[in-house]
């Protein structure tokens, strides 16, 4: 006998969720916490969601905006995002212990910038202003380096010399987005060179192909992520463009409308790279109290990249004797 489809599913992208830099930020400031013990200073957020970031100040992290706001002497951990480098000028004037969490391909992103600038080439940095990331590329090479906040600027923006330009990107972006953007700088500057490899990082990437895969099946997207995030932000723009009726960026279940699921049969479940799993958890069991209790999980790609601990903690623990493993507190981030 056949069975009929379920009348109310839920397609769950995969992969979702953390990827190896914000794995590898939360663990540092975690260890950052048990080798020496509370307070520890956070400059900005380390990642971009409020609940990480609550969780973190709970066991006796202090998030500040500037260096200038810890007290001298302190230990301070820079955010995934990346630094200009007048930030670590300051911590070193106040005699400040940095502990860099920027994440490794925003690292790659920024040497680019001074390896296009020591060439003498203009820097088109594709992203968006103010942004965390744009802002400590751009103060890597800030003479050389112009933004370019999407197509339309990009058909508009000048340079000084055609012959003599380079471009580059924020990490978090949306790709059909960024690749429209280089077509456009590319008509106009026949001669624009590229990174020498895509600076979008391998998640944001993942994490769009993986909702285009449940875009198109879906009635509704949920992606869970916060709003200061770039590339959760991103996923939502991405469902609708990929053939979603609806779509909508929760921080967790508290957020999600129940309006939304009218006429609804089928929605699709996602979250941004800085998200723990529990919240994605917390969806799917709200849904299911909804009906929504049958989920298939859609694999776009299976992740397996993992990041080592920044080396200042690295050489802490091994004068401690300590293993060299990243802390695994976290247990819903062990699962993928």
């Amino acid at each position: 006998m056949q069975t009929s489809a379920p009348t109310r599913r839920v397609l769950l992208a995969q992969p979702r969720g953390y990827c190896a830099g914000v794995e590898r930020a939360v663990d540092t400031v975690e260890k950052a916490l048990e080798l020496y013990g509370p307070p520890v200073y956070v400059r900005k957020q380390i990642v971009h969601n409020k609940h990480v970031v609550a969780e973190l100040e709970a066991k006796g992290a202090i998030f500040v905006e500037e260096a200038d706001e810890v007290p001298e002497g302190s230990i301070v951990v820079l955010s995934a995002h990346g630094v200009a480098p007048t930030v670590y000028e300051q911590a070193r004037q106040r005699r400040l212990k940095t502990i860099d969490a920027t994440c490794p391909l925003v690292t790659k992103v920024h040497q680019e910038a001074r390896r296009f600038a020591d060439q003498g080439l203009q820097i088109l940095l594709i992203g968006h202003a103010n942004h965390e990331e744009v802002v400590g590329t751009t103060g890597e090479a800030p003479d050389n380096i112009t933004l370019v906040d999407g197509p339309e600027e990009a058909a508009h923006v000048e340079v000084k010399d055609p012959s003599r330009v380079a471009w580059l990107s924020q990490t978090t972006l949306s790709v059909d987005e960024t690749l429209e953007t280089v077509e456009v700088l590319r008509r106009r500057f026949p001669q624009l060179i590229d990174p020498p490899s895509d600076d979008i990082c391998y998640a944001t990437q993942n994490r769009q192909a993986a909702v285009k895969r449940i875009a198109a099946l879906s009635d509704l997207v949920i992606v869970v992520g916060s709003r200061n995030s770039s590339n959760s932000t991103r996923l939502v723009e991405v469902a609708l463009d990929s053939g979603a009726k609806a779509s909508y960026l929760v921080d967790d279940a508290s957020e999600i409308d129940e309006r939304w699921l009218d006429g609804v049969s089928t929605v699709g479940v996602t979250s941004g790279a800085s998200v723990p799993e529990s919240l994605v958890t917390g969806v799917l069991a709200w849904l299911a109290e909804r009906g929504f209790d049958h989920v298939e999980e859609i694999d776009a790609e299976r992740e397996t990249l993992m990041f080592a601990l920044p080396p200042e903690l690295r050489r802490e623990l091994k004068a401690r004797g300590e293993p060299l493993t990243r802390s695994a507190t976290a247990g819903d981030r062990m699962d993928r």
